[in-house]
C-alpha cells in the first residue's frame, strides 16, 4: 500500500511515485505535503537527507496539473542542487508531457536556455542569478508565477542572491503561494519571510543543528604535517565510496591529484569547473567510477547520492552549521554512514565551535577560548628597544641610531 494514498493526489503523481518507489512519505513530507495541497505559505526548517525536495515538489506538479494557466518557479543556491530538484520534479512528472520546464542555471549553453523558454515552460527551476538575468533580457515573465519555492535560503542569502530574490520576488503577483526552507533562521531569513510570505505555517522537523543519528563520528587530533599521511591511511582501510572536504579550490585539485598518484580513483569538484565538468565528474562519482570526490562547500548541500559511505574534513568548515551539512552526505534515507574529522591545533578554535553547536557539554569541558586568542593575536615583536618610562610617561621610546662613521678623506 502506498500511503501518499491519503493526500489525494492526482493518478499521474501516483503512478510516478510508485515507479520510482516513493511508498511511505518522510516526516517532513508528511507534515508539508496537506498544507502546500492547500494553498497556504509555509516557512519551513528540517535536517539534510529529510526529503525536503519532494516535500515541495509533489504539491508543485499538483498545482500545475489543477491549474493550467499557473506556473512554478523554483530557486535553489547552486547548479547542482538545481538539476537534481529538476531531475526529481521530471520524474513526478511522469506521463504529463503537457507541462513543458526548464532548467536556469550559469555555466551553461544559454542558448539551449532560451529554446526552453520559447517554449513556454510551467516549471522553471534555478538559480537566483540566472533567474534574474533571464528576467532583465525579457525573456521570461513571472506573471504567471504563482507557486514559487525557496530552497536552501540561508545559503542563498550567504552567497550573497539576496538582492537578485528582491528583485525577481518584486516580479511576481502578490497573490501566490510561497514555500520557504532553510536549515538555519537568521535574522535576514526571518526578514524576508515577513516580507513576502503570508501567514505562513511553521514547519520544523528535527533538529537542524544535530547531526543525523545514522552517522557515527570520528575525530582525530594530529599535526599539520600529518594531515595528508592520516587521509590516505583513513582511506585504505576503509570501504566504499568517500567524500572528503578541503577548505580552498586550489586545495581540492592538488589533493586530488596527489591521491590519483598514490592509486586512489579520484576527482575535485568547486566553483572554478564549468557547469559540464561538474556534472560529468558528479556522475562519474555517481556510477562509482571514481572513488573519492575531493570538493569544497560547494557539495556540502544538495548533493544526494546513496551509496555515499564516509565524509572526511580534511579541513574544518568556517561556518559550524556547514559541519552538519557535510556529514548530512552520508546516513541519508535511513542508511548508516560514518564522520571523520582531522584536527589540528590550528583548527582548535573552529572545533570548538562545531561542539558548541552539536554538543555544548562536550565543549564546555574543552575550556575557555582565552588562550587560543592570545595566541592567534599575538602581534610580531616590535623592532625598537622599550626602555622603562623614567616618570609617569609610559610611551616607548626607540633607541636612536648612531650615525656612520665617516673616515677622513
Amino acid at each position: 500500500m502506498n500511503d501518499f494514498t491519503a493526500f489525494g493526489l492526482q493518478p499521474v503523481i501516483m503512478q510516478a511515485l510508485t515507479k520510482i518507489e516513493f511508498t511511505t512519505p518522510t516526516p517532513i513530507q508528511a507534515e508539508a505535503i496537506p498544507v502546500a495541497l492547500l494553498g497556504k505559505d509555509i516557512l519551513g526548517t528540517a535536517g539534510t537527507g529529510t526529503g525536503k525536495t519532494g516535500a515541495f515538489g509533489i504539491p508543485a506538479i499538483s498545482h500545475l496539473i489543477n491549474n493550467p494557466h499557473d506556473s512554478v518557479l523554483i530557486m535553489t543556491p547552486t547548479r547542482e542542487l538545481a538539476v537534481q530538484v529538476m531531475d526529481m520534479l521530471r520524474k513526478l512528472l511522469g506521463n504529463e508531457t503537457s507541462i513543458k520546464t526548464a532548467l536556469l542555471i550559469g555555466g551553461q549553453d544559454i542558448k539551449r536556455q532560451l529554446t526552453q523558454l520559447k517554449a513556454r515552460p510551467r516549471l522553471i527551476v534555478g538559480t537566483p542569478g540566472r533567474i534574474n538575468d533571464h528576467i532583465q533580457r525579457r525573456k521570461i515573465d513571472m506573471v504567471s508565477v504563482r507557486y514559487v519555492v525557496l530552497d536552501e535560503t540561508d545559503r542563498m542569502l550567504d552567497m550573497g542572491f539576496g538582492i537578485q530574490i528582491d528583485k525577481i520576488l518584486a516580479k511576481m503577483p502578490k497573490k501566490r503561494q510561497t514555500l520557504l526552507f532553510s536549515a538555519t533562521l537568521p535574522d535576514n531569513i526571518l526578514k524576508l519571510t515577513s516580507k513576502y510570505l503570508i501567514d505562513p505555517v511553521r514547519i520544523t522537523v528535527g533538529s537542524v543543528s544535530e547531526p543525523t543519528e545514522n552517522v557515527k563520528q570520528e575525530t582525530i587530533h594530529l599535526a599539520e604535517a600529518e594531515r595528508y599521511s592520516e587521509l590516505v591511511n583513513q582511506l585504505e582501510k576503509r570501504d566504499g565510496s568517500v567524500i572528503v572536504f578541503v577548505k580552498t579550490k586550489m586545495d581540492a585539485d592538488k589533493i586530488s591529484k596527489r591521491l590519483r598518484d598514490h592509486s586512489h580513483k579520484s576527482a575535485a569538484i568547486h566553483g572554478d569547473l564549468k557547469h559540464s565538468q561538474r556534472s560529468k565528474v558528479i556522475l562519474g562519482f555517481r556510477n562509482r567510477e571514481n572513488r573519492v570526490l575531493v570538493a569544497t562547500d560547494i557539495a556540502a548541500r544538495g548533493l544526494d547520492i546513496p551509496h555515499i559511505e564516509h565524509v572526511i574534513n580534511y579541513d574544518l568548515p568556517h561556518c559550524p552549521e556547514d559541519y552538519i551539512h557535510r556529514i548530512g552526505r552520508t546516513g541519508r534515507a535511513g542508511a548508516e554512514g560514518e564522520a571523520v574529522n582531522l584536527v589540528t591545533p590550528q583548527d582548535r578554535r573552529r572545533w570548538r565551535a562545531i561542539c558548541n553547536l552539536i554538543n555544548p557539554e562536550e565543549a564546555a569541558k574543552m575550556g575557555s577560548d582565552r588562550k587560543d586568542s592570545r595566541k592567534d593575536s599575538r602581534r610580531p615583536k616590535p623592532k625598537f628597544r622599550v626602555r622603562k618610562p623614567i616618570s609617569g610617561d609610559a610611551t616607548p621610546t626607540r633607541k636612536p641610531k648612531r650615525k656612520p662613521f665617516k673616515h677622513a678623506a
